[in-house]
């Protein structure tokens, strides 16, 4: 049986190997760019495909639902295959899936494009995280994971605003074929240039890193902590996602393009938060990272609810605690990421597929409740916020006893 161990520098720990910070970073950026590009879309696809907006919103909850249920193969496979091979796959069905969105005649059609683009977007996300723990120590992955995240985030920053611009002018069909003219060259650069970072030698069977692996990490309560800490953090903000275009363009009566225009003010948080993440993890340690991040998560999220709870409806009272939530994230993420991939670093694509899976599962089950409270104010979004956040700090005490324990084993 394989002893459990919480760090393997001479197993996990290759940066000779590691691809260039900016390849990463895009490869990463895929899946978000695409997720957030036809935000500003989804109220006139109510008008468009003549459907209300909780069919709408299933282009959301389903590209959430594949991304989770992809990054449980794609992550243990790529243990199994090698990272090259399964991004390479993981872009193509990318590709796929957002030509078929871009010309779909009908609601259902477009649903299941982004299911098809959604099964491809998670394998940028999921590959980059295994990459870098390939390459680097836990503290040192949770600062390279900090700075891949921190440019990451500048394409789904600018995305909401292109994604409304485009819609305006050319129809919500120019998202989908924008996203196309930028994938297609990362494919190739991946194609050309990635060079295989996983080198253990391990089992020759195909699927039994999906079931292993699996069972291994699923009996760690310290690897649990960590992904339930990662999910539930980020549950606040795929809220936020849910319910923020029909509050911002329905009641606060803002153009997709002026959603686009405020919405980088969460981007910059998260940015500010990943590079705080980047500079200050090796010497403050992952745990202490995230317990401050959370700390401040539920202050930005409380007042939101304060907020909220005056009726008052501004797109500062939206947006501003959604920074500071944001940059919260910034430091939970990444500290949360690099604790999971660290518990047996010989699985990382499997912890990163796994964990990556339970964020975007509860992400996915956080849009369905918001989007069934919304009774047409803040409230219910301020009140989910707070509340993801609240239980983000239980999972992450959990998370950070359990793992001393394996440290003193």
């Amino acid at each position: 049986m394989s002893q459990p161990t919480t760090d393997r520098p001479t197993e996990a720990a290759t940066p000779a190997l590691a691809p260039p910070l900016l390849l990463l970073i895009v490869i990463s950026a895929m899946g978000p760019v695409a997720l957030n590009i036809c935000m500003p879309s989804m109220p006139g696809l109510q008008q468009a495909f003549n459907t209300d907006y909780a069919t709408v919103q299933l282009t959301l909850t389903v590209y959430l639902v594949a991304m989770a249920i992809s990054q449980l193969v794609l992550g243990p496979l790529s243990d199994r295959f090698g990272r090259k091979p399964i991004l390479t796959a993981g872009l193509i069905c990318f590709i796929v899936g957002s030509a078929l969105a871009a010309f779909s005649p009908t609601i259902g059609l477009l649903v299941f494009a982004r299911l098809v683009q959604g099964l491809g977007g998670a394998a940028g996300m999921i590959i980059a995280r295994a990459i870098v723990r390939d390459c680097f120590s836990r503290e040192r992955s949770a600062s390279m994971i900090g700075y891949v995240t921190m440019g990451m985030v500048v394409g789904p920053m600018v995305a909401p605003y292109i994604g409304g611009r485009l819609d305006e002018t050319f129809g919500w069909q120019a998202s989908f074929l924008a996203v196309i003219a930028v994938a297609a060259p990362v494919l190739l650069s991946v194609v050309v240039s990635l060079r295989e970072t996983h080198t253990h030698s391990g089992t020759r069977e195909v699927f039994a890193p999906l079931v292993s692996g699996a069972s291994i990490l699923l009996r760690s309560k310290a690897f649990w902590g960590y992904a339930l800490t990662l999910g539930f953090a980020s549950a606040a903000f795929f809220s936020f996602l849910a319910a923020a275009p029909l509050i911002a363009v329905e009641l606060m009566n803002l153009s997709p393009s002026d959603y686009g225009k405020y919405f980088p003010l969460g981007a910059l948080g998260y940015m500010a938060g990943n590079f705080m993440t980047g500079r200050f993890s090796e010497r403050a340690g992952p745990d202490r990272m995230i317990g401050i991040g959370n700390v401040i998560g539920v202050i930005a999220t409380l007042a939101m609810v304060a907020a909220a709870s005056t009726g008052t409806l501004h797109p500062l009272v939206l947006f501003v605690p959604m920074a500071v939530t944001a940059f919260s994230n910034g430091l939970v993420l990444p500290n949360s990421i690099a604790s999971c991939v660290s518990v047996r670093p010989d699985l990382a694509g499997a912890a990163a597929g796994i964990s990556g899976a339970i964020q975007l599962g509860l992400g996915a089950l956080v849009t369905v409740i918001t989007g069934h409270v919304q009774d047409g104010t803040l409230l219910p979004l301020a009140i989910v916020m707070a509340a993801s956040i609240a239980i983000s700090i239980v999972t992450a005490r959990m998370a950070r006893i359990h793992m001393q324990r394996l440290h003193t084993h």
